[in-house]
């Protein structure tokens, strides 16, 4: 999972990386905000919690005077924002802005690069800006393995529009990417970058996400990270060791290995399917086939079940041994489908077989057919 940093912590970042931020506090209660207001003057009151589009959603207010911050922190400390609870508002002081850009550094979705973003219209209109005037958005892919040039950045910063500002910008620019690289980030976004009307460039707003998996080598970006609102399965998942989210489609699924249980969920989609969970069972957590079958299996919606396991190191026998065991257990209504293949397989379909009397499909995209028809879709 990866981690989403929340805006102070990850400001607090772009300063360390001599990036300038709005100075500000982050407060927990209306009083703390009133303090920190009557000293910053001018502020914002931000909600801190990771989601986008806080502005649109009342998440971020701009009171005139101390006491409408006060009030703004009654509003928001306690509330709740796309499913998390505001526990704390960052205060900041209020920067006079002469434009709005936006920045970001991000891993390239489509291969082995860095994508820089530059684009001299932001702020909280920058998704329209995306579908309904895409050259605006200026992109810039440079080998991981590489530095970002200042020269470079400068280049791309003018072809941007962004004007006098293209100095600051390309300095930012450069910032932005060696943090995004040395925090294993997968997306660094400022939102809006200022542009002051000396010149200056100041981050607004910041978003930080980091491959979960680096989480060992960056212990306190890990503390950071915002925890994330859980269904009640969920927790009971992660009580277990397993790997579970729940998602709005009626075919469960169950496979082995995250990497093939992203392909399960994506070959449904694409058949006409609705996948109603993301649930993998690899390494040891086969072990757990009937808590994960539960889990799967609880939600009411699901209306068919596909089983997908292929086998390397693992084997799909000793697999599919735990999983019979844990249906023969609770002996659910859903029909199951199931595909079959790799180290153990031939024994893993003998069993399925001698066991529930199902036979498994020779291919994925098969299963995933039968299993949209029984959910009452229409496959191809």
């Amino acid at each position: 999972m990866a981690l989403n940093i929340p805006e102070h912590a990850a400001k607090a970042k772009l300063a360390e990386a001599g990036v300038k931020v709005p100075g500000g506090q982050v407060a927990t209660t209306p009083e703390a905000v009133l303090r920190v207001a009557s000293r910053l003057g001018p502020v914002m009151v931000k909600a801190q919690v990771p989601m986008g589009g806080r502005g649109k959603s009342g998440g971020i207010r701009s009171p005139r005077t101390p006491d409408e911050a006060f009030s703004a922190a009654v509003d928001l400390l306690g509330s709740r924002l796309g499913g998390h609870r505001v526990a704390g508002v960052l205060v900041e002081e209020r920067i006079p802005v002469a434009a709005e850009l936006y920045a970001a550094v991000l891993n390239h979705p489509a291969g082995p690069a860095r994508r820089v973003v530059l684009s001299e219209r932001g702020g909280v209109d920058i998704e329209d800006t995306a579908r309904t005037d895409p050259g605006l958005i200026r992109t810039l892919d440079i080998d991981p393995r590489a530095d970002l040039p200042p020269e470079t950045a400068l280049g791309f910063a003018i072809e941007a529009g962004v004007g006098v500002a293209a100095p600051a910008v390309a300095d930012v620019l450069v910032r932005m990417y060696r943090l995004q690289r040395d925090s294993d980030a997968e997306l660094l976004e400022v939102n809006p970058l200022a542009v002051t009307g000396s010149g200056g460039v100041v981050a607004l707003d910041c978003k930080l996400v980091v491959d979960g998996a680096a989480a060992p080598r960056r212990p306190s970006l890990a503390a950071a990270a915002a925890p994330e609102p859980l269904t009640g399965r969920e927790r009971r998942a992660r009580e277990l060791g397993l790997q579970f989210v729940e998602l709005g489609g009626d075919i469960g699924v169950l496979a082995n290995g995250a990497g093939l249980t992203m392909t399960t969920m994506d070959v449904i989609a694409h058949l006409g399917g609705r996948p109603a969970n993301f649930l993998e069972i690899g390494g040891d957590a086969y072990t757990k086939a009937r808590p994960a079958l539960e889990l799967v299996l609880a939600h009411d919606g699901v209306r068919s079940l596909v089983v997908n396991f292929c086998g390397a190191f693992a084997r799909t026998d000793v697999m599919v041994e735990g999983l019979t065991g844990a249906w023969l257990e609770l002996r659910p209504s859903v029909p199951a489908f199931f595909t079959i293949d790799g180290t153990g397989s031939s024994e893993a379909r003998r069993m399925l077989r001698r066991r529930l009397g199902l036979e498994p499909y020779p291919t994925m995209d098969g299963a995933i057919e039968a299993a949209i028809r029984a959910a009452g879709g229409g496959a191809a």
